[in-house]
């Protein structure tokens, strides 16, 4: 029996799955990931990339920050791909309980996901500094350098940056929802970005699959270890 075979089989006698999706989930809409050879850290800048995605960068050299923000995060034309729609498709059967993912681009909404856990924020969703007033992605992409508020404010995308905590709440959400699934996907992330990564560890089942392109820490652990593109391997299983 083939991977795609045995992917098959275990999604097919379970209807509490729980997908926690990385980069990789989203690299076949167009969006480059981090860690890849061909990745965002591969290139040349000034800064490090995550030096100019730190709070701290974002706080004293906020014209650059959005120079970079916007070139580089945002991927206003991109579209869901295999992935995002076969999950949006089994969560409507009921089969997929939640995703939970280390995106910010808003593709799993975009694709139909209605229980989508975003453990570093949004694109999508950005706030006033000063009055909390909400502006869109294209708010943020028609600005001329800082985007600012009719307050006078300077607005801010609903993006974890680095030095930046997590949503606890959404943190305690996404850890129920592992440690209740009997059927855990991982896919399309490098598991090297903590506290994210280690949500892993609170899966208690026998149906850990995991899916990626490149070796991960975690293989090792895995129920059934798939080696390729998230969208592909999805897509090959009907449910």
């Amino acid at each position: 029996m083939d991977q795609a075979a045995k992917l098959q089989a275990m999604l097919a006698g379970s209807d509490n799955i729980v997908f926690f999706g990385g980069a990789g989930v989203s690299t076949e809409s167009g969006i480059p990931d981090f860690r890849s050879v061909d990745g965002l850290y591969s290139q040349q800048y000034a800064y490090p990339p995550e030096v100019m995605l730190s709070h701290s960068f974002y706080v004293s050299h906020t014209d650059e920050f959005y120079a970079f923000y916007k070139a580089k995060l945002l991927a206003p034309g991109a579209k869901p791909n295999k992935a995002h729609i076969r999950l949006a498709e089994w969560e409507r059967t009921g089969k997929v309980k939640a995703v939970i993912t280390q995106n910010i681009d808003g593709l799993h909404q975009a694709a139909g996901s209605k229980t989508v856990l975003e453990l570093h924020g949004s694109v999508k969703r950005n706030y006033c500094s000063r009055c909390k007033a909400f502006y869109d992605e294209q708010f943020i992409i028609r600005a001329s350098g800082v985007p600012t508020c009719s307050c006078g404010g300077t607005v801010k995308p609903d993006v974890v940056l680095y030095e930046e905590g997590l949503d606890m709440g959404i943190m305690q959400q996404a850890t129920a929802f592992i440690a209740n699934a009997d059927v855990l996907i991982v896919a399309g992330t490098s598991l090297v970005v903590y506290p994210a990564a280690g949500l892993i560890d609170y899966y208690r089942g026998n149906k850990l699959v995991l899916i990626n392109r490149a070796p991960t820490s975690a293989d090792g652990k895995a129920d059934l270890l798939i080696q390729g593109s998230v969208g592909e391997v999805l897509g090959m299983v009907s449910l």
